[in-house]
């Protein structure tokens, strides 16, 4: 079984992804695939909207597919990676910015490379089981896919919390978060991709949304937006060390997790893309990151101690206590002639 179907049926382009085994995570070859449907079906006259949904009751994708990632890298071949981010990147901008309506169904997990494929388009539905997520810290990256770009546009500082500790969003708190657009139960899925196929047409999804079940989130705005006002990691870890709530240990819990070097330099692209609502350039700045994650950051680590040996005590380069500027300067700073372009 192919591990993504393009179609068109009735008035709407059809993009499923069919990895359910492996949460859907996406491929370069998935990649490849969206890209060309896209562009195929940008100036058909019979594609009035396009409709992305996946197989399975578990992911929509639960991220990119990182084994060949870490087996490249490990090999010396960093080529390989840069390639994937480089085109999966200009993927996620044409889904940003194409011009017919995407609708995409988002069940249970979307995380990374899935909230990529799923969270920049025009119409995003989640229900019941909707987690949506960005973890990369955890692995040595960051924020990535655009993901940048949503984070730092958040209310106040839930793109930090969120970017730095990659916390699951349940319906509700994707919706606030600017994740995703409508409520719907799961259950009216499959009507609603039936009518926006033999209608080309939108209206169906408002007439179907409900209130979402309340989330977490907004009652913890308050704390989240006190601590992760912090200037830099130091900065954050202090504010945090100065409080015994509940809400405080859990997120010292979860950034000890991570790469200090990825958190870092997530909290500077968010103060960076703060009211950037242009996908390049958090794409640019993310692909900065990206392009020198394997030689210089924490990426191959990060995977070897999460996916490869599974001990889960990653050997991270840095302190967070103690970690240089100049560490995060040079993660972000311009690609000469590898800057990603579009």
């Amino acid at each position: 079984m192919t591990d993504i179907t393009t179609t068109i049926t009735g008035r709407a382009g059809r993009i499923t992804l069919r990895r359910p085994k492996a949460l859907n995570a996406v491929t370069y070859e998935m990649v490849e695939a969206i890209d060309t449907a896209l562009k195929d079906w940008r100036d058909n006259d019979d594609v009035a909207l396009v409709v992305i949904d996946a197989e399975g009751e578990k992911a929509f994708s639960a991220g990119g597919d990182i084994a060949e990632l870490y087996a490249t890298g490990k090999a010396g071949d960093y080529d390989f990676g840069r390639t994937f981010w480089r085109d999966e990147y200009r993927m996620n901008a044409m889904l940003a910015e194409y011009d017919k309506p995407i609708v995409s169904f988002l069940q249970g997990f979307t995380m990374g490379g899935g909230m990529g494929v799923g969270c920049h388009v025009s119409h995003r539905v989640v229900g019941e089981t909707s987690q949506i997520a960005m973890p990369e810290c955890g692995i040595g990256l960051v924020p990535d896919v655009g993901g940048s770009m949503i984070l730092a546009n958040a209310p106040g500082h839930l793109g930090a919390y969120l970017g730095t500790t990659g916390a699951r969003m349940g319906p509700a708190d994707a919706i606030l978060a600017g994740f995703a657009d409508l409520f719907i139960p799961h259950d009216q899925w499959p009507a609603l991709i039936a009518e926006l196929e033999s209608t080309g047409e939108t209206t169906c999804l408002d007439q179907a949304k409900a209130t979402a079940p309340q989330g977490r989130l907004d009652a913890l705005r308050p704390e989240i937006d006190s601590h992760f006002a912090a200037p830099d990691l130091p900065a954050l870890l202090a504010a945090l060390g100065t409080s015994d709530s509940e809400f405080a240990a859990e997120t010292r819990k979860s950034l000890s997790r991570a790469s200090p070097l990825s958190v870092a330099c997530t909290l500077e692209m968010m103060r960076r893309l703060k009211g950037n609502t242009h996908i390049r350039d958090a794409l640019a700045l993310e692909y900065r990151f990206t392009f020198r994650a394997m030689e210089h950051g924490d990426f191959l680590e990060g995977i070897r101690a999460a996916i490869i040996d599974k001990d889960r005590k990653p050997r991270w380069q840095h302190d967070p206590d103690h970690l240089p500027s100049s560490a995060v300067a040079d993660m972000l700073a311009p690609l000469g002639e590898h800057e990603l372009t579009f």
